[in-house]
């Protein structure tokens, strides 16, 4: 028999019930977690000052937790801002351009490269590296803008975040509201990330090929995105070889901190660490020696806009995973010793509770994790609800007795795919605008391959759970 719920448990799935209703009518639902916080909290410890306490030590938690995952892309975008004011990002990537020949080949090269450049940079950085290099090269060789925008979308927004294996941003959100390791949910992923890579790249270049025969899709324009004109201006930075020298430089440094994770047995924080600390060297280097100078203060400046783009990515985050934080040791933290001696976390208890009263299947369950994933994306932010999945992972899992990482990396897929930027109109506005295209379009362009793509990987879950 599980647990014998109380009020805590009750009012938990009260809240997140409301959670996901608010994502769906695509509300904000920072208030609602507020609020089921100092709900939660007034009725453990029966106060209202320890309640407000609650409140604001949930966000200290919530941040602390979150601190290197936002820190590490904040230093990331610092470092893609410089490179992109250089020019450096065109010589990184002018070698591919060779490769593109046809519109065939615009579609994969202008992908693999977005997939490179997001795994180690993130992809909103990486859509201003890829598309101001790679977008003219590809409506010369044939490729409309709409399908350009497509392969970035997918391979970088849907592939390379979904997985976020380099940064490991998602699992580590994911892992922590599950209570599980963090390479638990990076390794169940990886066939996932493939199965959902493979689906809905090659549907999307099907779909995009017929359009293109049957003449609804075609080149109308010849573009040169502002960033490339930007990098006209400012080309007196560095001098040519300078360029190529830091091009050069910036790949061999990062695959030494690949050999360094494997000689070192380095993963999770620790991997972090270190792309965290090689980016902040490059940026210092880039720009000591590009502004001269003046290298100090535009340092300085670079990571603050760093800064503000890592809290503004995170900042719709902290407070709905302060909630869920509640849902496991940080119970204890955030409000105190309140809950029951046989108590495990209030979502464990949970678990075990509904494991006592249905049997639950693991085709029930990853159906329902990816749904759980896809509702949490409608907010356009990918992140910011899927503290829930991992929390529900735990949940189901506990109750049929295995899956936890299959199930939360299925979750995290679905939630990222969808509001990560290849379904929701509004997170595709970084790919739309640099090649000059209609987001409701492109939406519409990604919903086929996208839909298609989860159902396939939800079977794949259910067979390797």
């Amino acid at each position: 028999m599980g647990i014998q719920l109380s009020a805590l448990h009750w009012v938990y799935i009260f809240f997140i019930v409301l959670i996901i209703g608010f994502m769906v009518k695509k509300r904000d639902t920072t208030l609602v977690c507020v609020a089921g916080i100092f709900i939660l909290a007034a009725i453990a410890c029966g106060s209202l000052s320890l309640s407000l306490i609650a409140v604001f030590n949930s966000f200290i938690y919530a941040i602390t937790e979150l601190l290197p995952t936002i820190l590490i892309i904040s230093v990331i975008v610092a470092m893609g801002k410089v490179l992109s004011e250089t020019g450096i990002n065109d010589v990184m990537i002018s070698p591919f351009t060779k490769l593109i020949k046809t519109p065939a080949l615009a579609y994969w090269v202008t992908g693999i490269v977005m997939l490179g450049i997001s795994l180690v940079f993130w992809p909103s950085p990486g859509v201003a590296l890829v598309g101001a290099v790679l977008l003219p090269v590809a409506l010369r060789a044939g490729l409309p803008a709409l399908g350009v925008a497509a392969a970035m979308n997918l391979f970088g927004h849907g592939i390379a975040l979904s997985g976020d294996f380099v940064i490991q941003g998602a699992p580590k959100l994911t892992a922590d509201a599950a209570g599980i390791p963090v390479g638990d949910v990076v390794s169940a992923s990886v066939p996932l990330v493939i199965v959902m890579g493979v689906v809905t790249t090659v549907v999307a270049f099907i779909l995009l090929r017929r359009d293109m025969k049957s003449g609804k899709l075609r080149v109308t324009r010849t573009y040169q995105p502002t960033i490339e004109r930007e990098n006209e201006s400012r080309a007196s930075l560095l001098t040519k070889n300078q360029k190529g020298i830091f091009a050069f430089l910036i790949p061999v440094l990062y695959i030494f901190n690949v050999i360094l994770m494997i000689l070192l047995q380095l993963t999770g924080g620790d991997a972090t660490a270190l792309i965290g600390g090689t980016t902040v060297f490059i940026l210092l280097l880039i720009s000591m020696v590009a502004h001269k100078n003046k290298g100090l203060e535009k340092t300085t400046s670079y990571l603050i806009d760093g800064f503000t783009f890592g809290f503004k990515v995170f900042g719709p985050v902290i407070p709905i995973a302060a909630f869920f934080y509640l849902g496991d040791a940080g119970f204890a933290k955030i409000v105190g010793d309140y809950l029951p001696a046989a108590s495990s976390g209030i979502v464990n208890d949970l678990g075990a509770s509904l494991a006592s009263v249905v049997q639950l299947s693991k085709g029930f369950g990853a159906i329902t994790l990816a749904g759980v994933g896809a509702i949490t994306g409608l907010d356009g932010s990918g992140f910011s609800g899927i503290s829930l999945v991992g929390s529900v992972a735990s949940v189901f899992s506990a109750a049929i007795g295995y899956g936890v990482e299959t199930m939360t990396a299925l979750g995290q897929i679905a939630a990222i795919w969808v509001g990560g930027g290849t379904l929701i109109p509004w997170a595709l506005i970084p790919a739309a605008a640099i090649c000059n295209v209609d987001p409701f379009e492109l939406s519409r362009r990604n919903l086929i391959p996208v839909v298609a793509g989860l159902i396939v990987t939800t079977l794949v879950a259910i067979i390797i759970m």
